[in-house]
């Protein structure tokens, strides 16, 4: 057996600290202050954890390694059967807030990040009214962290996901059980398997790394299901689909967001407008880079 100290020293020579005491504190099932305190504490996971060490040394995302990411405020459990939830994905999530309210005191609202339009509700862009329940329909699931957050930051809403991948469903589901949220799921490609009805808000992260795209071969990307990342063409053929379907799904003065790439931005407008959607939005991460754009399905006209 080897002390924490020792451990932790040791693996300080191939990674970040913080990664080694996470890494150690996985294995034990302690926090970092349980370490901290229990420095000459002896340990029987020398094997273990040199293996976890050496695993993340080679690149292995930390994510898949202690089982875990952060998204918006909460953890999610992960595996190398979804992707690892990322910080642009939480913009989405902010969207949302501003196009579906759960009415005129909701404390949180704020104004939308692409800017306000007349004739819209201070409180939402949807068109529900107060007391009213909005239906949310995320596309492209995977661990839930998108579905599982607006459940539970939109508690009125009634939200639906769908994914292709069992695998994915399977620990979607598990993280909405873990955290309380109300979510059904649903296996899919995108739209095909849905029941007829309509949402006042669909969000989609779908698959849009082109082919070819060096960034696949780099970092956590060559762990990370490739489904998910690419579309094994352009980068635009999930998108293209989703959005010219999405009007057929769309409540009136319903909105479509999708996520994408940091330089599709222009090819993503054109899409939306092409598909009818108006009043188009496209709101900046905290870098200042457009990394989701969005319309709103008006087939009323007054």
């Amino acid at each position: 057996m080897t002390t924490v100290a020792a451990l932790l020293a040791e693996a300080r020579r191939r990674i970040p600290a913080r990664e080694a005491r996470l890494l150690l504190g996985r294995l034990l099932g302690r926090n970092a202050a349980w370490l901290e305190a229990h420095r000459d504490d002896e340990v029987a996971v020398d094997s273990d954890y040199t293996a976890l060490v050496a695993r993340r040394a080679a690149g292995e995302p930390i994510a898949y390694l202690i089982g875990v990411r952060e998204f918006y405020g909460r953890d999610f459990v992960v595996s190398p059967d979804v992707l690892i939830p990322r910080p642009e994905t939480e913009l989405l999530v902010d969207v949302a807030k501003t196009k579906v309210g759960v009415g005129p005191s909701q404390a949180d609202a704020r104004p939308p990040v692409g800017g306000s339009e007349p004739g819209l509700r201070a409180w939402g862009g949807t068109g529900v009214g107060a007391g009213e329940t909005a239906a949310i329909l995320d596309l492209g699931a995977g661990s839930g962290c998108l579905a599982v957050t607006l459940a539970l930051e939109l508690p009125q809403a009634r939200v639906t996901a769908v994914d292709v991948s069992p695998a994915a469903l399977a620990i979607a589901r598990g993280n909405a059980q873990r955290l309380g949220a109300s979510v059904e799921f649903i296996e899919s490609d995108w739209f095909a398997a849905l029941p007829a009805q309509r949402f006042e808000l669909i969000v989609a992260n779908p698959p849009y790394v082109a082919a070819g795209d060096p960034h696949l071969a780099q970092g956590d990307l060559r762990f990370e299901p490739a489904d998910a990342l690419t579309d094994h063409a352009d980068g635009l053929t999930a998108i293209r689909r989703i959005v010219a379907q999405a009007p057929d799904w769309l409540a009136e003065g319903g909105w479509l967001f999708c996520e994408h790439g940091y330089d599709q931005a222009a090819a993503v407008r054109r899409e939306l407008s092409a598909a009818g959607l108006e009043n188009i939005e496209q709101p900046r991460d905290c870098a200042g880079i457009v990394r989701a754009s969005g319309g709103r399905y008006c087939f009323l006209r007054g």
